[in-house]
């Protein structure tokens, strides 16, 4: 029997958003493989606020704790502003508390990781909420 293949999706833009250069290299190596997919890296809020408004990503990797501007403040701004509001995030945290949680939720994130991040289910949530932004898109005519 074959090995099932993922659907390819539709050219994408991930907007990974972490101050330790570390973690951002992670993150991005783990997207690597995705094809039609471009990673750009930013490594604080206000650098993320300003590529998101540059190049409109298709979904954005959200660290929570990051100076000059929390992932926090960074998602609330995203999901106030019309232009920007369906974007998926996907806060990614080393934080674990519910609180913390549900603190995520009230600012607009979609999903929520913990750090250190399972590669598979970052994976699969990427293409979930990629597949889910191109198909609301086709319905909408865009």
């Amino acid at each position: 029997m074959s090995e099932q293949t993922e659907p390819t999706l539709p050219p994408s833009k991930i907007l990974v958003v972490d101050d330790n250069a570390q973690n951002l290299e992670l993150l991005m190596a783990y997207l690597e493989g995705l094809p039609n997919v471009t990673v750009i890296p930013a490594s604080n809020g206000i650098e993320a606020m300003i590529k998101v408004g540059r190049d409109l990503p298709d979904l954005i990797l959200l660290d929570v704790m990051m100076p000059k501007m929390s992932g926090f403040e960074v998602c609330r701004q995203i999901k106030s502003d019309p232009a920007t509001r369906d974007m998926p995030v996907i806060m990614v945290t080393a934080l674990n508390e519910m609180g913390d949680h549900e603190r995520a939720r009230d600012c607009g994130t979609d999903e929520f990781l913990t750090k250190p991040v399972d590669r598979a289910e970052l994976l699969a949530r990427v293409r979930s909420l990629l597949s889910v932004r191109h198909l609301k898109r086709q319905m909408e005519g865009d």
